[in-house]
């Protein structure tokens, strides 16, 4: 399912910023961006997205940001005494009145210094949980809003399905003698009277037999029972639609070959068409 989160954490000295964003996958799969110093960390953020989202692609971008003005800067003493001294020495040599300018001995290289602040990322796993856990709500919040209108879509191709059972089944009540009459009149029609009544009940019970459709309608049935029941359910039930989904279609694909009469084979056409919906729309269910 889709969806988008944010969340943010600070600790006075640095905030981070975790956005995610999902799209549609049969699989879990996590990718993330991450600052370099926070690479470390990588398979915490993948652990934590794994451990609330079963179905999915989830991309994951977080974002550091130092709340200290710039980096810290750093003076060495020392080498600005000797680079004064040797300055001065230069100035009295040639006879230049007036002492060293600070500035230029500022200006020499390496005595004035930036020094950028190691980050501890063990350390700042915390505040990152934190911003993490705020953009998996929000994304979960989102993704369960469409999760109730695939739920809704679900229940009424369920509805339609159970419908075109219900008139497949109505239909099925007399097939056998239909098929007695069918085989009677065809043979009638090909020899005349002289047909051995035994003989043609054998060969009526025998077609009767392999067009008897009651055992995969009654599977029919059950299935569309436990499809409702798991749609009710709270786990992730993203996969047990799709096994229940494959089965439904096997049985409806059963009774196509096996009832030819057009009513049925009308109404097999149709089932298979709401069949085929409603996979499209398991597939993006956790």
């Amino acid at each position: 399912m889709t969806g988008y989160g944010r969340g943010e954490a600070s600790n006075g000295e640095i905030s981070v910023l975790v956005e995610m964003k999902s799209v549609n996958n049969r699989f879990c799969d996590v990718n993330t961006r991450l600052p370099r110093d926070y690479m470390l960390l990588e398979s915490r953020v993948q652990q934590a997205v794994k451990g609330r989202i079963q179905r999915g692609r989830v991309d994951v971008f977080v974002r550091r940001k130092a709340l200290e003005a710039g980096p810290t800067m750093r003076a060495d003493t020392a080498l600005a005494r000797k680079v004064s001294a040797v300055m001065q020495e230069v100035t009295n040599a040639v006879g230049h009145e007036g002492g060293v300018p600070i500035q230029a001995i500022l200006n020499y290289p390496g005595v004035l210094s930036q020094q950028d602040q190691d980050v501890d990322a063990s350390g700042e796993w915390q505040m990152v949980s934190v911003a993490l856990d705020a953009a998996l709500n929000d994304l979960l919040t989102m993704r369960a809003a469409e999760g109730g209108a695939l739920r809704t879509d679900l229940e009424e191709h369920l509805d339609a399905l159970q419908r075109a059972w219900a008139e497949v089944n109505a239909v099925a009540e007399g097939i056998s003698e239909r098929l007695r009459k069918r085989l009677s009149d065809r043979i009638t029609k090909l020899i005349g009277d002289q047909v051995e009544p035994a003989r043609l009940a054998q060969e009526a019970a025998i077609l009767a037999d392999k067009a008897d459709i009651h055992e995969e309608l009654s599977r029919v049935l059950s299935h569309c029972k436990q499809f409702t029941d798991t749609l009710k359910a709270e786990e992730p039930i993203g996969r047990k639609l799709e096994f229940l989904l494959q089965e439904l279609n096997r049985e409806v694909n059963t009774i196509g070959s096996k009832a030819a009469e057009h009513p049925i084979s009308s109404r097999v056409v149709e089932m298979k068409s709401i069949l085929e919906r409603m996979r499209e729309q398991a597939a993006n269910v956790e």
